[in-house]
């Protein structure tokens, strides 16, 4: 009975470290994999509007303004 109790005592301790070992890596998993797929549940939901292309600059300038006088 009391090796039984032993053990069972043992297994609990070693059981609770590993789980307070891994508890942030599996935190920080199932935080990543939530984001990755609300990320994509929202866009494809909402529409994306696309970027119009930048107009080309201008490669010189035009003749001075006349004065009125």
């Amino acid at each position: 009975m009391t090796v039984a109790s032993f053990a069972m005592s043992a297994a609990l301790v070693a059981g609770t470290a590993v789980a307070y070992t891994r508890i942030p890596s599996l935190t920080k998993k199932y935080v990543n994999d939530l984001k990755t797929e609300l990320t994509k549940t929202i866009l494809d939901q909402v529409p994306v509007p696309e970027i119009p292309e930048m107009p080309q600059l201008p490669t010189q300038t035009g003749p001075a303004i006349t004065s009125p006088f």
